[in-house]
Parts: C-alpha cells; structure tokens; sequence
C-alpha cells in the first residue's frame, strides 16, 4: 500500500520564509518516504499513515517560528498500490500530453 499526502508547513512571519521550509524538508529526511517539493507544497509517499504522519510531525516540528502554520492532505487508498507519479500518467493519459504548460 502506498499513502500519498500533500503537507505544507510554513512559519507565520512577514518576511522569507524559505530556510525555516528548507529546514521542514530537511527533517523529512529522516523518514523511509519519497518525496517531491514544488512551489506550494510536498508531496509525500509512504508505505503506512504512521510513516506518514511521522514525517509530517518533523516538518512541522522544524520549523523554529513562534507560529507555524501546517496543512496535511492525504489519499489512503487501501485496496491499490498507485504512487503519486501513477495519478499524474493517469490525468497525462486522459489530456494526451504532459500535465504542465509548454512554457510560452
């Protein structure tokens, strides 16, 4: 089975935020997970929801800020092993091209 969550974990400040994020995915490191960070978030792939929410708690507890702000989405589908990547061909199958604009 495979456990697929979108976590995003930020300081609440005024200023850059990127090295306590920077700090967040670091301490996903410590974790049997892949993982993949864009622009707005992590996704995150484990084998179980303890992993998951393991990882998820270092993140968040790696942020040093006096407010942290964390949101956790998650797809437990228990009856298939899809990753992340097998969503995302699925969506590409359907469009009949890449899931992301050309560019221009």
């Amino acid at each position: 089975m495979t456990v697929i969550g979108f976590l995003s974990t930020a300081p609440v400040v005024e200023e850059s935020m990127s090295e306590e994020v920077a700090n967040a995915v670091e301490a996903l490191e410590g974790y049997d997970i892949e993982y993949e960070t864009g622009p707005m978030g992590t996704t995150i792939e484990a084998e179980t929801t303890d992993e998951l929410f393991a990882a998820a708690q270092a993140a968040h507890d790696a942020v040093d800020a006096d407010r942290v702000s964390t949101v956790l989405k998650i797809d437990d589908k228990r009856t298939s092993d899809h990753t992340a990547r097998d969503k995302v061909k699925a969506v590409e199958s359907h469009l009949g091209r890449e899931a992301k604009s050309d560019g221009t």
